[in-house]
């Protein structure tokens, strides 16, 4: 949990409140969909589907069930005029014909990826782009397979994959190289985003572009990879024990992520994703994207820009303390962000085993890096308040790559100070210019801040930010 000093400074900025739930039920809320009149669907793990009439009052929510008999929902969506349940082998559809409140139309939106009977074969989702087409996050295969499965016992297909299915059904294999891709979300401009998990091949968390091609370091995805229907392109074999940096260069068909979460400093397991688009509702972050944190319980920020046409950008601390891990995420039509929780597998802090709390702005703007920007010179950070010159005291920072291996995780590889040459305040007290000696690419640039205070006495919330630098502006 928070401190108790942090805990009330985030309370002022954001409160946290904790929805009265179906008394009896383990609720494990692992999927978040918010439907056209404001009603809000909750997919839980045990392969219900929960709607609160009344959302916006956590003491009073009005719960009522609306379906159950699915395998482990890990993912929820509304799309025109039903709701989509991500669930072990299938994205199930699901309609209240008759409206009596309660789904009795189930019908199979998308399927034909390998289920073995391992544990650890999750299916998330779905997301759906502009065109209809439905796409689901699978992860690898882990622990042992069930016999009975035939072939694939031995390899079930486009496990480590995200998978896209057409309006038609066809399934497609789209891009690849994840291990635990538990988070699948979108930015405000549709384009389609996965949060990972530390493990082999992924040495912290990591935010991912997942477009057609791409290919993200995970082996296990490789022997699908060579068949001629996967549009990844990609050696049968690549190198272990490098780093992030040199595989960049070396590593046939690599992608890197956009942004690297630092593990433990932001998180150690990241999951679901939520972007704001409530048109300020939330406070001063519009169309940027909120990740779930499992262990620490609590969400991250993410700003994202696009450098040499790809996207690359910084992650910042935001609130923690909720009462277990968090899980799915969405944003409420009132600007309100509710976070699903289950603590079912792994621990995390918090002393719940599963839950639903939402995280609502007071309207109070805190002092925040909103967005932080490469330069040619270094990085330009713009604050949500004016900030007051007096308190602009001296920058510390360093950058770091990570290695690229089969081993499970991994260290902070080749730190070095940063140089930091300027740090220069504009006048209206917004936009502090940083100049820096030597910037990389394939490492994360770190940075802690002064203890800054706005014109009007509010101090910096969060002083930490962490920049992926994947491409450097050109000249």
């Amino acid at each position: 949990m928070a401190s108790s000093v942090v805990a009330q400074e985030q309370a002022e900025y954001y409160r946290t409140e904790t929805y009265e739930l179906p008394k009896g039920v383990n609720f494990e809320a692992s999927g978040i969909a918010v439907l056209p009149d404001g009603r809000l669907a909750v997919g839980l793990r045990k392969g219900e589907v929960w709607i609160a009439q009344n959302p916006g009052d956590v003491a009073k929510p009005e719960f009522k069930l609306f379906a159950s008999g699915l395998h482990e929902i890990l993912g929820l969506a509304w799309h025109e005029g039903a709701l989509y349940a991500t669930q072990r082998s299938e994205v199930t559809k699901l309609r209240d014909v008759d409206g009596d409140g309660k789904a009795d139309e189930y019908l199979s939106a998308a399927t034909g990826w390998g289920v073995s009977g391992a544990y650890h074969e999750y299916a998330y989702g779905p997301v759906f782009d502009a065109a209809g087409n439905l796409y689901t996050s699978l992860n690898s295969s882990m622990g042992k397979a069930w016999k009975g499965a035939g072939d694939e016992e031995k390899h079930p297909l486009w496990r480590g994959w995200v998978v896209r299915t057409t309006p038609e059904g066809k399934l497609e294999p789209w891009c690849a190289g994840f291990r635990s891709p538990c988070g699948i979300g979108q930015n405000a401009e549709g384009d389609i985003f996965i949060t990972d998990q530390q493990g082999n091949w992924m040495p912290t968390t990591p935010l991912m572009h997942a477009r057609k091609g791409a290919y993200f370091s995970h082996a296990e995805s490789i022997p699908d990879a060579m068949r001629p229907e996967s549009p990844v392109k990609i050696a049968a074999k690549q190198p272990d024990g490098i780093t992030v940096a040199e595989a960049m260069k070396t590593v046939q068909g690599y992608t890197p992520p956009a942004v690297w979460l630092p593990y433990v400093k932001m998180g150690q397991s990241g999951t679901g994703i939520a972007c704001d688009k409530s048109g300020g509702k939330f406070g001063p972050f519009e169309k940027q994207m909120f990740l779930g944190e499992f262990v620490l319980s609590g969400v991250n920020r993410v700003f994202l820009e696009k450098v040499g046409g790809e996207y690359q950008g910084a992650c910042f601390p935001f609130v923690d303390g909720l009462q277990c891990a968090a899980l799915g995420l969405n944003f409420l039509q009132d600007g309100s962000l509710v976070v699903g929780q289950s603590n079912r597998g792994w621990n995390s802090k918090g002393n719940r085993p599963f839950g639903l709390q939402r995280v609502v702005w007071t309207k109070k703007t805190p002092l925040e890096v909103e967005k932080m920007e490469l330069t040619k010179a270094g990085f330009r950070f713009t604050f949500t308040l004016p900030v007051d010159t007096a308190s602009v005291g001296e920058l510390t920072g360093q950058s770091y790559t990570y290695p690229f291996q089969s081993k499970y995780g991994g260290d902070e590889l080749d730190a070095k100070p940063l140089s930091i040459s300027s740090a220069k305040l504009s006048e209206d007290g917004l936009v502090l210019e940083v100049a820096c000696g030597e910037l990389r690419t394939g490492y994360v640039h770190e940075f802690e801040l002064p203890k800054l205070k706005a014109k009007d006495g509010t101090m910096l919330w969060h002083r930490m930010a962490y920049y992926t630098v994947n491409k450097l502006l050109a000249d």
